[in-house]
């Protein structure tokens, strides 16, 4: 699966996503910033959230990773993981994902 993300405003508006993940095999959540050196984004990745997405970032207490344009951040789990829930959300700056 691949998904493209822009967004004018990361902080106003952040992306959060849930995919589903094939249970065959290893399975990797790969995100790649492809904004430029100076329009970093904060990214969490969490296996096998409950259904109240809406308040997941403001109850997220794990550590975002701070992904600068250009880098790529890889988050491998377990098989056994039916889903996994992305958070990609900036300072304010427009947010250009893949």
């Amino acid at each position: 699966q691949k998904m493209s993300v822009y967004l004018e405003d990361g902080d106003l508006r952040p992306f959060n996503a849930v995919i589903e993940t094939p249970s065959d095999g290893s399975n990797t959540v790969a995100i790649r910033n492809t904004g430029h050196l100076e329009f970093p984004l904060s990214a969490c990745v969490e296996a096998e959230v409950d259904n109240d997405i809406a308040n997941f970032m403001d109850s997220y207490s794990g550590e975002s990773k701070i992904v600068q344009g250009g880098a790529i951040f890889t988050t491998p789990f377990a098989p056994s993981v039916a889903s996994v829930h992305v958070v990609l959300r900036t300072d304010g700056r427009p947010l250009n994902a893949r």
